[in-house]
């Protein structure tokens, strides 16, 4: 076989040549496109990315600095502001240099010497009653140390300027570089306390950090200016404040700052002006919720002082009580008493002497048994709901065909069940009724009708799946579930019937007559106004509508049904027919009205203790107005918790009228009447 490779030099430096050309020409072709490809990015980077690379390097060195818009109002039904903004002037700094010690300043002359000139004038102009700031306060406001704002943020350091303070910065601006005048607002509360725990307060956004509403808002940091928080921002904690904190917030404003390299500020910033918060209108009538509020109190310096159920009851430290109008759901008045003035969050914190008084009692009592006040013997909020249940209990029986309302049941005072009839429940006092229907059985208030009839019947109907029947009623009328309140932390109540250490058997029985469920006065207000509409469970709200700044309505809320339950006419009417228990307190109240009183039973201290409760809606046909109170260690309910629903009762009507007619217009009118005819 011929070699391909020849012996003949000619002829092999002729092939060396065609290879040495070979690769010349592959160098220069790929010389040629990494040069092609070099030159078409160049031109997609200067003609097609070029605007896009060129905001980016702006928005480099810019930085966007938010402003805190002003907070909108929220306002009682009567117009009265609960929750307003007040201008004030507040002092800034955005640091012109790194005075940080790792920048080799080790005593940071020039910053101390501003602070020393800056303590100077607050000393010689401020507020001679406010606080005097000290050199370390100011230190700290300055954040040197970049701990909390990088170096372009303005830092504040004092807020509330007085006039004679703002005209001296003003007039030495020069002496002072990076120092700004910054109008903020102040967050005030009426002062008569009005439904404090329902309007909440204002803390800094940087103390929010365990708070979940606010981890949304945190992860969206960054992404839109007009709606970035600062930590020194103040922000809803609770109630309406926090519930709304949206719509009451409104835009910020925010400053273009120009930065250097350094992460300092460098250049004039262009300013974009804040957008005011909404403001909120609510349904809470500011005389009603005062009678509520003073009624409360009054009641429970009654019961220390006179016997209830043969004692006096003097642990009764708290009381909570809702007005929820049946047709709107429109929540009228929302007491948690004892209460306090909320101004004292205003700097955002308080001191440790003044928290120590209100630590038990700041939340709403209302809708959380948390941190909202403990009676005596340190019960909370949600105590059990005794005898106001029996009238949900009769309807449960009734629907379950346990019995119907022809049926009778001989109450001898005392009823047993359980293995060998082991165990026992007696009737208040002992007393035995005889015979009984169903609507009689409620106005007598009979456990041992709710044992025998409802509770044994339901659990030999549905054995231990009972407990699942009776929870599934329960939730129908809001107990045991959210109401649907706009306000934030409500709490869903205690069921204790699902608490498997008793036999499903005594569980169904001490429900029966309302000694195993623990509910807020709002769902008992709720669960009363869906007793009311005949099943319509109606949505509680507390904001009617929401406007802008000029008044425009931006949202209002119409009555809503959460669901329906539906029972037969008769069922009804042999319940609500059962709902007039005879009520001392309502002695000469000109409605015929539906109402339930309630004592449930509570272990405290070696002793069991009695708490007040009452519902009841007005009038009894085309009810207006539903109302639940409770009292932790009051006493019986018809003594205890029924005198503060018949004051409220009483205010509603003459701001509003029961019938449609307030009667404040009528007494109005007779003044006036009395007038001409002296004339």
């Amino acid at each position: 076989m011929k070699s391909v490779y020849s012996d003949d030099p000619r002829e092999q430096e002729a092939a060396m040549q065609r290879h040495f050309n070979i690769r010349l020409n592959l160098f220069f072709f790929s010389a040629f496109a990494i040069f092609t490809v070099i030159i078409v990015r160049l031109a997609i980077l200067q003609f097609v990315e070029g605007p896009t690379l060129s905001k980016q390097e702006t928005a480099m060195r810019i930085k966007d600095v938010p402003m805190p818009p002003t907070r909108g109002t929220i306002y009682a039904a009567g117009g009265e502001k609960l929750a307003y903004s007040t201008p004030v002037q507040s002092l800034y700094i955005t640091l012109q240099k790194n005075y940080s010690l790792s920048s080799g300043q080790k005593n940071r002359p020039e910053a101390m010497a501003l602070v020393d000139k800056l303590k100077e004038v607050f000393d010689k102009y401020g507020d001679p009653k406010a606080e005097k700031m000290t050199k370390e306060d100011i230190i700290k406001a300055m954040d040197l140390e970049y701990k909390k704002n990088g170096g372009f943020s303005p830092r504040r350091i004092k807020m509330g300027l007085t006039p004679q303070e703002v005209a001296y910065f003003l007039e030495r601006k020069n002496q002072f570089p990076g120092i700004e005048i910054v109008e903020e607002s102040i967050r005030h509360y009426d002062k008569d306390t009005v439904a404090v725990q329902a309007i909440g307060y204002l803390k800094k956004f940087s103390s929010t950090e365990d708070v979940k509403f606010y981890d949304p808002i945190r992860e969206a940091q960054g992404k839109d200016p007009a709606l970035e928080y600062t930590p020194e921002e103040f922000v809803g904690y609770d109630g309406l404040e926090m519930y709304y904190q949206a719509e009451l917030r409104g835009k910020n404003g925010y400053k273009s700052v120009p930065i250097d390299p350094r992460n300092m500020a460098n250049g004039i910033p262009e300013v974009t002006p804040p957008v005011k918060g909404y403001d909120l209108h609510t349904s809470i009538n500011k005389k009603v919720q005062m009678v509520a509020e003073q009624a409360i109190m009054d009641q429970i310096n009654w019961v220390h002082r006179n016997a209830v159920s043969g004692r006096t009851h003097p642990y009764a430290k708290t009381g909570y009580a809702v007005a929820m109008e049946v047709d709107t759901g429109n929540v009228v008045a929302m007491a948690s008493m004892p209460d306090y003035d909320t101004n004292l969050w205003q700097s955002g914190s308080m001191p440790t002497e003044v928290w120590n008084k209100i630590m038990t009692n700041y939340q709403n009592g209302t809708i959380t048994p948390f941190s909202s006040g403990r009676s005596g013997h340190d019960f909370d909020s949600a105590v059990l709901l005794g005898s106001t249940i029996k009238p949900l209990s009769v309807l449960i029986g009734l629907n379950e065909n346990l019995f119907t309302t022809r049926s009778t049941y001989p109450d001898r005072g005392i009823a047993y069940f359980g293995r060998n009839d082991s165990s026992s429940v007696r009737n208040s006092g002992s007393h035995a009724y005889g015979e009984l229907d169903p609507s009689k059985a409620i106005y007598k208030s009979s456990n041992t009708f709710m044992v025998k009839m409802v509770g044994e019947k339901l659990y030999k109907k549905y054995g231990d799946d009972g407990i699942d029947v009776w929870d599934k009623y329960m939730k129908k009328f809001g107990l045991g579930v959210s109401t649907g309140i706009d306000l934030p932390k409500e709490y869903l109540g205690k069921l204790s019937y699902t608490d498997k250490k008793e036999t499903a058997l005594a569980r169904l029985v001490y429900a029966s007559f309302g000694q195993q469920g623990g509910y807020t006065a709002m769902q008992l207000a709720q669960y009363t106004t869906t007793l009311a509409t005949r099943g319509k469970r109606m949505q509680p709200h507390l904001v009617t509508k929401i406007t802008d700044a000029q008044g425009n309505v931006v949202k209002k809320f119409e009555p809503t049904v959460l669901n329906e339950v539906k029972f037969k006419d008769e069922y009804w009417d042999e319940v609500l027919k059962g709902m007039r228990t005879d009520v001392t307190a309502f002695s000469g109240f000109p409605y015929d009205f539906a109402r339930k009183t309630g004592t449930s039973e509570q272990w405290g201290a070696g002793a069991t203790r009695d708490n007040g409760v009452f519902i009841a809606f007005a009038p009894r046909e085309k009810p207006k107005l539903a109302v639940a109170v409770i009292i932790p260690e009051g006493g019986f309910g018809a003594q205890s918790a029924a005198p503060v629903a018949r004051k409220i009762f009483d205010a509603y009507d003459q701001e509003y009228g029961l019938d449609g007619v307030p009667k404040k217009s009528l007494n109005q009118q007779n003044g006036q009447n009395n007038g001409n005819k002296q004339d």
